[in-house]
């Protein structure tokens, strides 16, 4: 990550200064050599001895000062700050009092004065976001840290992460504010537990009251120590290799976790509706994390966790799987047989609730891992194993144990299926493979609907066309399957933007539906289909259109 990493603090003798900081320093890219430069090896080892020396002669003049008391100073002029190397990408991160070039710090410089003077939340503590072209952009985080010796017995610091990207700084804010918060926390932790044994050894609130008392000689009353450092004040006598190592972490997955990535075209729904539950699950934990009140209410329950994460229902662990599953659609209708599979597929495709029942989770996690791709990302809710029945408008794919009785409602009801997994009884015979589910289980397909499901719709014929094509590898099929749903959610935007956008009447809309080939045979399916998968659309595609409504109201309107 193209940033830096600064611990400031705000002296009462001399004001905001920078105490720590940790920066990025990149390898540089190979160019061929020129007549009469160094070689390759001997610029490596000028650099490292740079990197590990840390003379700072762009700042000596500011870390030699006579005014610096031992609140502002960190490392010594004379130490050779730390150093830590990326194996993989050659990145070396390097931390010191002050930056090691002349515009960083004068960049940094800044951002402490800001970040503890006119930068400041609502109660002094916590996350602000400041900062322009010119000298950069600041996620600052400032917090206290509890002295007996102080004013008010605590002393006033703040992390600053300092970059040029605006955008890329503002979307890893849920990602530093979690993560700046721990190693706040750790410090004042720390340095409780040393302000509460020497109050416990002399408490100075009574000292104070019963001495008089003069703001010109406070400092002296304090025998001096008007300005104490922060290892000091913590008693962590590796305070400064610990935060090395906070920091430089946190410049490489900040790094990492953020990648950009070429797109051809415009992105997909399923691309946007990805990014929405990302960023909505970011934010839930970055309000979790900042709860207050302490107590079992602060935090989520143990059940609720487990709940929140099967909701979710993350797909990337299909290889992780343990035992018997399906591979793809191809390999589910090969099992299930012909009819039971196009059963199942026009549920799902209908949206209705989809229930499998049964004793292993991993098979029944893997079907979903499968059916799934027929939907769209925004019309996928999923539980893969629950001990109870959850209702439809929660989940649309359902997994239970197989004790799990289904109420009267869903099993007589048209807008579901049950897919029993039973366990085939066989005696003493040789293994059977995991690739043979047929040997190890029957399934029951059961439904209350007597639609017939032999018409349409017309996306479950097409893909059955290139199930059945034996010519078509799997990869083929899947890459089939996309371009249909792409194809299919073309005509949702479609019908979404004139019924529901614009409001048209009934006989408008069979029209636009005869236009978009979703009439004839299983148009009935076709509908359906079309107004379920509405609920997929993300909601920047919706707002945008609503968006672009009003204007051209207000346009005509004008």
């Amino acid at each position: 990550m193209n940033a830096l990493v600064a611990l400031c603090h705000f002296c009462e003798l001399h004001g905001p200064r920078t105490l720590f900081c940790t920066e990025a320093v990149h390898p540089p890219s190979p160019s061929p050599p020129q007549p009469g430069s160094a070689i390759p090896g001997d610029r490596d080892r000028e650099g490292d001895r740079e990197g590990e020396g840390l003379t700072m002669r762009a700042n000596s003049s500011a870390t030699q000062r006579a005014d610096m008391c031992e609140g502002c100073r960190s490392l010594p002029a004379s130490h050779p700050g730390f150093v830590s190397v990326d194996s993989e990408t050659g990145i070396r991160y390097l931390s010191h009092q002050h930056p090691r070039q002349p515009q960083l710090f004068s960049v940094v410089r800044q951002a402490c004065v800001r970040s503890l003077s006119c930068e400041v939340c609502p109660g002094r503590e916590g996350p602000i976001f400041f900062g322009d072209e010119q000298h950069g952009f600041v996620f600052s985080h400032t917090f206290f840290i509890k002295d007996s010796l102080a004013r008010g017995f605590q002393r006033w610091y703040s992390i600053v992460v300092v970059a040029m990207d605006r955008i890329y700084l503002i979307n890893s804010w849920p990602f530093l504010l979690r993560h700046l918060r721990l190693t706040i926390q750790s410090l004042q932790n720390t340095a409780l537990k040393v302000f509460d044994s020497e109050q416990g050894v002399c408490p100075q609130r009574a000292v104070r009251m019963n001495s008089a008392f003069s703001p010109a000689v406070f400092p002296h009353q304090r025998s001096g120590n008007a300005a104490r450092s922060l290892t000091s004040l913590t008693q962590h006598q590796n305070l400064w290799a610990s935060l090395h190592s906070s920091f430089s972490w946190l410049l490489k997955a900040c790094g990492s976790r953020l990648t950009e990535k070429l797109l051809e075209g415009a992105p997909t729904e399923d691309t946007l509706v990805l990014i929405e539950r990302q960023t909505e699950q970011e934010e839930e934990m970055s309000a979790w994390d900042g709860a207050e009140g302490g107590g079992s209410n602060s935090q989520p329950s143990q059940s609720e966790s487990v709940q929140a994460k099967d909701f979710q229902f993350d797909d990337g662990r299909q290889e992780d799987l343990i035992g018997p599953k399906f591979k793809s659609l191809r390999h589910l209708r090969q099992v299930l047989g012909t009819t039971d599979f196009r059963q199942l597929t026009w549920h799902v495709l209908m949206g209705n609730q989809v229930i499998w029942r049964g004793a292993d989770p991993c098979l029944i996690q893997s079907a979903f891992n499968v059916l799934k791709a027929l939907l769209p990302v925004g019309c996928v809710r999923a539980v893969p194993y629950s001990p109870h029945y959850e209702e439809a408008y929660r989940c649309n794919f359902l997994g239970l144990s197989p004790d799990v009785p289904i109420p009267a409602h869903v099993s007589s009801s048209e807008f579901s299926v049950l897919v029993d997994v039973l366990n085939v009884e066989r005696g003493c015979v040789n293994p059977v493979s995991d690739d043979d589910i047929l040997s190890l289980y029957q399934f029951n397909i059961s439904s209350a609907n007597t639609q017939p499901t032999d018409k349409g719709p017309t996306l479950l014929n097409k893909i059955e066309v290139a199930l059945s094509n034996e010519n078509l590898s799997v990869e083929v099929v899947s890459l089939c399957l996309l371009c249909l749903k792409e194809e299919w959610m073309n005509k949702v935007k479609v019908l979404f933007k004139f019924s529901k956008v614009d409001g048209r009447g009934k006989e408008d809309t069979q029209k636009v539906l005869a236009l978009l080939g979703a009439t004839g045979p299983g148009e009935e399916d076709n509908v359906r289909l079309l107004k379920f998968w509405m609920t997929g659309l993300s909601k920047l595609y919706k707002s945008h259109l609503m968006t672009a409504v009003r204007g051209g109201e207000r346009t005509l309107s004008q």
